[in-house]
């Protein structure tokens, strides 16, 4: 899997704490200080499960009650939530990123973190 931002996107190459800190809501902005716009696979789709276990080591259950903690206490907000991976490649702009198959990458985009 890697991850990718929009051609028109400044970034050229992010670490692993920066995707972490981005998906996870600890930042609103690429380490540039540009908007941030992390997009998410569906619920229980192989992607979103193999992304969080990849990134961060946890299952897809875990990943889902550390939103609802967070969206109780108002602190941050999770990912945009797409239903299919055709959703994720139409929602990408120049704000965004998102993690996917290396064989799904298109021209628009451009991959910035390798998992």
């Amino acid at each position: 899997m890697v991850l990718v931002v929009h051609q028109q996107n400044s970034v050229s190459e992010l670490a692993k704490k920066d995707v972490i800190d981005i998906y996870m809501g600890r930042y609103k902005t690429f380490p540039n200080g540009e908007p941030a716009e992390p997009i998410d696979f569906p619920l229980n789709s192989i992607e979103r499960a193999t992304f969080y276990l990849q990134l961060v080591g946890k299952s897809e259950q875990k990943i889902n009650a550390y939103w609802s903690r967070l969206l109780f206490s108002g602190r941050a907000s999770p990912p945009q939530k797409t239903s299919s991976k055709l959703e994720v490649i139409q929602k990408l702009n120049r704000d965004s990123i998102a993690y996917m198959h290396v064989r799904d990458v298109t021209k628009e985009m451009k991959i910035v973190y390798h998992l």
